[in-house]
């Protein structure tokens, strides 16, 4: 595969957003710190982040990274109301790149009959029009990206804001860790003629085979998600996934039956040192099961010394994986066909 290869198949240029983004994560912590947010925090008693699709992951990267010494209750909501607890005692954060996705504006407009806290990211719309009407503090990020391809602008702002409000303790120096892990990785997953590259190496073994993606629970539950997303979207080409140690609890029992169709699925474990030392036994004794059936188990590790690193570079090495795997299969990643006829057919419905 060579470069002119995917030009010609990404002339929308996922690759050059993939490549790029450790520029846009700096870009979206410069936004955090420029941004002027007020919110009282004083009686906050709940977060509930509400989205789809790209722009509920920030959310949900938030919710999993904060999980360890985050003092409040997190909810991410993918729905067109919010949680029954949602009063005026919750913060609730409107995200959506275009400003426009239906489900988020319902929530929003439920936040305000709830009289909750509210702050909104977005690119404009009805969203950005709505914070106007009501006056809710409001993040404003660029335009023109795919909501999936914002990731960075979707996370790092709300991480920046939390701690500018006082909900949690800045996270400099994770922050800065993590792009310049992202910045040193992005100059050898570019490169896909480089042997060095084991993301597209993972690619190549995923071509033609059902992903399975199976990680902990612990901070890695998000990021799993990410990957089976960015491979449907992208490459076009369907994943599944499970959590530990939950799936030692029922989906570990499934890996019987249908011998022939497990020849075709490639088993993906995400793995960090930062895991539950019993969960990381479950997964070495469930990679030994499932390799007497699928057709191959492999592991991603993350890299870095802090959370927040580890879980983008597993997040980062996830969307090169994505963008291979998309121009092996003859695609381009950009275009996601299917939704805007799902969106143009609930158009036609009151």
């Amino acid at each position: 595969m060579t470069l002119d290869d995917i030009k010609r198949l990404d002339p929308k240029g996922m690759y050059a957003w993939i490549k790029d983004f450790p520029k846009q994560v700096e870009d979206a912590v410069r936004i955090g710190n420029e941004a002027k947010i007020k919110i009282p925090v004083r009686g906050i008693h709940n977060v509930v982040a509400t989205g789809l699709g790209g722009s509920a992951i920030g959310g949900d990267l938030l919710r999993s990274y904060l999980s360890d010494d985050f003092g409040l209750p997190f909810f991410v909501n993918r729905h067109y109301v919010l949680p029954g607890f949602v009063n005026a005692k919750s913060l609730v954060v409107v995200s959506s790149y275009s400003g426009n996705t239906e489900e988020t504006i319902s929530a929003h407009r439920d936040a305000v009959k709830r009289k909750a806290r509210v702050l909104c990211i977005s690119t404009n719309g009805e969203t950005e029009r709505l914070a106007r009407k009501y006056k809710h503090p409001f993040i404003k990020i660029p335009p023109g990206l795919s909501p999936r391809a914002a990731l960075g602008y979707s996370f790092f702002p709300l991480l920046v804001t939390l701690g500018k409000i006082g909900l949690i303790k800045p996270r400099n120096k994770e922050i800065k860790e993590t792009i310049q892990l992202l910045q040193r990785k992005a100059t050898l997953y570019a490169d896909p003629a480089s042997p060095e590259n084991s993301a597209f190496q993972l690619a190549a073994k995923l071509k033609g085979k059902l992903p399975i993606i199976y990680s902990a629970t612990e901070h890695l539950d998000a990021v799993n998600l990410r990957w089976r997303g960015q491979i449907a979207e992208n490459a076009k080409q369907l994943a599944f996934g499970h959590v530990l140690p939950e799936m030692n609890h029922n989906e570990l029992v499934g890996w019987k039956v249908l011998t022939d169709l497990m020849k075709d699925m490639q088993v993906v474990f995400l793995k960090d040192r930062g895991t539950h030392k019993r969960v990381q036994v479950r997964e070495e004794i469930t990679k030994e099961v499932t390799s007497r059936y699928a057709f191959n188990v492999t592991e991603v590790r993350s890299e870095g010394s802090t959370l927040l690193a580890r879980m983008f570079s597993l997040i980062q090495f996830g969307d090169w994986v994505s963008l291979y795997l998309a121009i092996m299969n003859n695609e381009d990643p950009e275009p996601v066909k299917v939704i805007d006829y799902l969106k143009n057919e609930l158009a036609k419905v009151s």
